[in-house]
């Protein structure tokens, strides 16, 4: 199944993300203070109102919303099990990690901007974000055509679990997951029946056009590792803002497990022949959080845009035996 209830979850976090920074904003004396920047020894309980509220609320509406928007026009069954293992080559699967990880990331600063301890924050926060996630494979159980998958469940812990494990080690987040994705372009292929099948065509039906595709498109996205080099090795001789990063991808994927179809007159589309691989990158990053300003809207734009991967240069090694050098990949 195309994941596309991963748009309602970035856009969720970027919303929150606004939210929780103007809040900020208008209540702290500092002019370019951030949830990161902000020190908070004792509860403050219209705040955690505050986040209580808008938490409980967005959840509450996006969930409402995704089943009237998806799943209402489904047929349904009891609750069962699916196994979605390497479908869309993982790619997916790492989405949810990122999800998790970023959704995890914004309810911690929100609940320490409340005035909750470490502990209190990292708890909250992941169970928060468990929730938000896991709602979404619950009511993919009760459909019938889906069910509950274990591993996009595991991709979700995991994603928390990278953010809980480096604010317990190391206070901070060293390592960042992040997103990044492009507007594809598709041609005309043989099939193994040597049919001519119009690509752009097949990727609109799974993925949408436009701006759509950008957040539901697998061949055009990447997720990122990044890496923040001083935090990393200890040390000031690199810009602040400097990232080295890992990411993953994969091409060639018209279809969740194989590239073969049904078109809409019932004919058989065979495109085995266009292999699916994985795509792994080295790029440099630039970690926004670093940079510094004193205009609240730069600095909110900022946190912003830092669940997203900068475009830079990469080196792309994959699972065909190649290596490539992108002048810019994003």
């Amino acid at each position: 199944m195309i994941d596309s209830r991963r748009i309602s979850n970035i856009l969720l976090l970027l919303f929150l993300v606004s939210s929780f920074d103007h809040a900020i904003a208008q209540s702290s004396p500092q002019s370019n203070a951030t949830i990161d920047q902000i020190a908070i020894d004792t509860l403050n309980k219209n705040r955690l109102k505050f986040i209580t509220i808008t938490g409980a609320s967005t959840y509450t509406i996006g969930s409402v919303g995704l089943y009237f928007s998806w799943y209402k026009d489904y047929p349904t069954s009891s609750f069962h099990f699916f196994n979605d293992f390497d479908e869309w080559h993982n790619v997916d699967k790492l989405g949810h990690t990122f999800s998790a990880y970023s959704q995890t990331d914004l309810i911690y600063k929100g609940f320490k901007w409340a005035g909750l301890n470490d502990d209190q924050s990292l708890l909250w926060s992941s169970a928060s974000a468990t929730l938000f996630q896991s709602t979404i494979e619950i009511m993919d159980g009760f459909s019938r055509q889906w069910g509950f998958s274990w591993t996009d469940f595991g991709a979700n812990l995991m994603g928390s679990g990278l953010y809980v494990a480096q604010q317990k080690v190391w206070k901070e987040q060293k390592i960042r997951l992040k997103f990044s994705s492009h507007i594809n372009s598709y041609e005309f292929a043989n099939d193994l029946r040597g049919q001519n099948i119009d690509l752009h065509s097949r990727a609109n039906d799974l993925f949408g056009s436009g701006l759509e595709s950008i957040l539901k498109d697998y061949n055009a996205q990447t997720i990122w590792l990044s890496g923040n080099l001083n935090a990393l090795f200890n040390t000031d001789r690199f810009p602040d803002w400097m990232n080295i990063s890992v990411g993953y991808g994969a091409q060639n994927l018209y279809g969740g497990f194989d590239n073969v179809w049904f078109e809409d007159d019932g004919q058989k589309v065979d495109l085995r022949n266009q292999e699916r691989y994985g795509q792994f990158y080295l790029s440099l990053d630039a970690d926004l959080s670093k940079i510094h300003t004193s205009s609240k809207f730069f600095r909110t734009l900022l946190d912003v845009l830092n669940v997203l991967k900068m475009p830079f240069s990469a080196l792309e090694i994959n699972t065909l035996g190649e290596l490539k050098f992108k002048i810019i990949h994003f």
